[in-house]
């Protein structure tokens, strides 16, 4: 797989990473541990160099499910893992905290659980309107200096975030949703990340599963799936959606490409330093979703789906109100 360099860092990754999150959190039971172990390794053997998690995935479970996989071949990959969140009394309640000390204390316990002696990309998992983002970027600086982590990114956070974090510890990426049915960063947020020199990392490029075609519109997901709770994911929703869908099924069948194919093409085509991580917990998928880099774009073709794009709109919001992150 070809490689890309995020922003002006010198951080070397393939041009699609593998998001790992679903392996363990989010969409339902998380993955037998052997066969998310399996999925893991079978996509470095398919050029995957760039594996993404985060300690509020299980929470904790995740990583270590990426330590062990990734553990035979560390030197030959790049992990990215999150902090931002402490887990309430049960254990499992996410409470937002980027307070210096809890991010030092949380880097520790990543180290044990990806059986590692430096983290490659530490992100803020969301912006902590209680801490200053100028404390957070000094305290990952620290850390760079210690030689626990190589570069730091940010998730979600919006330009004047970015700028201020930027200019105590330069930003190696920013991972944030962008996909064929959530183009926000185009506005504001891809020009900044062009300006500073940052790699941009989309998660839920494949729209959480929609862009695949493969969800139907009387869906209905199980309470364990965090799909249940996003108002873009209800029934009314998903059938006004449907129009995106078939727009991109007609692209879709003129490439002999598959829809998810061409909505990760379509992000590959936008920058250079774009690289998309979508995840997935079938073998199939994972071998289907990488072949996108194989799928070229042309410029009419692309702006036959921008046009096709601009015909459709979409419909509920991509987060419950309670869940919308500060940027």
């Amino acid at each position: 797989m070809d490689k890309r360099q995020l922003g002006r860092s010198g951080l070397e990754v393939s041009a699609l990473g593998l998001g790992c999150m679903g392996l363990s959190f989010g969409f339902g039971p998380a993955t037998n541990r052997s066969k998310a172990v399996e999925l893991i390794r079978a996509a470095f053997d398919r050029g995957v160099t760039f594996f993404d998690t985060a300690e509020v995935y299980g929470p904790y479970l995740n990583e270590e499910v990426v330590g062990e996989a990734l553990a035979p071949v560390r030197d030959h990959v790049v992990i990215a893992t999150k902090f931002g969140f402490t887990f309430g009394d049960d254990g499992k309640q996410q409470v937002l905290s980027s307070r210096p000390d809890h991010i030092r204390l949380a880097v520790e316990g990543m180290l044990k659980r990806l059986k590692t002696d430096v983290i490659d990309l530490l992100y803020q998992h969301r912006v902590d309107p209680e801490v200053p983002i100028e404390d957070v970027a000094g305290t990952v600086k620290e850390l760079i200096q210690a030689g626990k982590v190589k570069h730091f990114g940010l998730s979600e956070a919006g330009e004047q975030t970015i700028r201020r974090a930027h200019a105590v510890q330069p930003l190696a990426a920013l991972q944030s949703e962008y996909s064929m049915w959530w183009r926000e960063p185009e506005e504001r947020i891809l020009p900044t990340l062009e300006e500073l020199g940052i790699g941009f990392v989309p998660f839920s490029p494949l729209g959480k599963g929609f862009l695949t075609g493969a969800i139907a519109q009387n869906a209905v997901f199980g309470s364990d799936d965090f799909r249940s709770k996003v108002p873009r994911f209800t029934p009314e929703a998903l059938q006004a959606n449907q129009p995106l869908v078939d727009a991109l099924g007609a692209i879709a069948r003129s490439k002999g490409a598959t829809l998810a194919q061409v909505a990760l093409a379509w992000l590959l085509a936008q920058k250079p330093w774009i690289v998309p991580i979508p995840g997935t917990t079938k073998l199939h998928r994972l071998g289907e979703n990488l072949g996108s880099a194989e799928v070229e774009l042309t410029e009419t073709e692309l702006q036959h789906i921008d046009q096709a794009l601009a015909n459709v709109e979409i419909h509920g919001d991509r987060y419950p109100a309670a869940l919308k992150p500060t940027a």
